[in-house]
């Protein structure tokens, strides 16, 4: 991906095309399918530029984006990390204060009772590390297992993720924001993933960083996404578009929903938009 994005054709309204990865660009089957390859080709040849924005980090992203052929820049980590994936080479990373995230968690179980608890360690290789009782998604993801959650805070990390063995992902979040939310984000990225990250880091901190390395603006962008933590993405973009299988709280600010990641959702919007310039 060069510096600068082109400028794009007559009639096509974005210079940027902003997608989230699970639940949105990435189908159930963890693929992309032909026909969202095709409309992504079409707007990048129309003159936009694509950036993918997700919560992975890169140690969880990197995999994807090579299966991929992706050679652009990434927004990873929900934000803490802008990433080349042409140059596998980690350009801005922004990391959580672990005394911080200390007392931020011992204020929320001091709420809620004892979390179960992973972290995302910072770099290019850095490990996820899971203590003691969180419970992992199914998948090839690489992580490595804690017996003593102390051992989280030894290195620098970008995010903790927090479990808890009754509430619902969306009653720990509020209950984490209401808690501790003067001093860490909070957010909910997915089914059973509540993240704890450094305070004002959002995807659209991650995202405007990136979009300026291109040349372009929140006013150039259109946003995809599914999740609670895509809200900020859809606040900083010119138009925000969620998926059918979106949260209910992302479409509630989303300017348009679309078809769901299995049904092809965001080549839905951009060949209308293709075929409309």
């Amino acid at each position: 991906m060069s510096a600068a994005a082109p400028a794009p054709a007559a009639g096509f309204p974005y210079k940027l095309v902003a997608t989230d990865l699970d639940g949105t660009l990435l189908g159930e089957d963890h693929t992309v399918s032909a026909r969202t390859r095709e409309a992504l080709t079409a707007a990048t040849a129309a003159g936009a530029a694509h950036i993918i924005v997700t919560g992975r980090a890169v140690p969880w992203t990197r995999g994807i984006l090579d299966d991929l052929g992706y050679d652009g820049l990434a927004v990873c980590g929900q934000g803490a990390q802008v990433y080349h994936a042409g140059e596998h080479r980690l350009l801005t990373s922004v990391t959580l204060d672990r005394q911080v995230a200390v007392v931020a968690l011992s204020k929320i179980e001091a709420e809620v009772g004892p979390l179960a608890l992973a972290a995302s360690r910072d770099g290019l290789d850095g490990d996820v590390l899971i203590g003691p009782g969180y419970q992992v998604q199914d998948g090839p993801l690489p992580s490595l297992r804690l017996d003593d959650r102390a051992e989280m805070w030894t290195q620098p990390i970008n995010k903790v993720y927090i479990q808890h063995p009754e509430l619902s992902d969306d009653a720990l979040a509020k209950v984490a924001r209401e808690t501790a939310g003067g001093m860490v984000a909070v957010v909910m990225a997915g089914p059973g993933v509540v993240e704890i990250l450094p305070l004002g880091l959002s995807k659209a901190t991650g995202l405007s960083l990136a979009a300026r390395r291109l040349g372009v603006t929140a006013a150039d962008t259109i946003a995809f996404g599914d999740m609670p933590n895509d809200i900020p993405m859809f606040g900083w973009a010119r138009h925000g578009v969620a998926m059918a299988n979106a949260h209910e709280a992302l479409k509630a600010v989303a300017d348009e929903v679309t078809a769901s990641n299995d049904d092809d959702g965001i080549a839905v919007v951009l060949e209308k938009l293709l075929q409309q310039s």
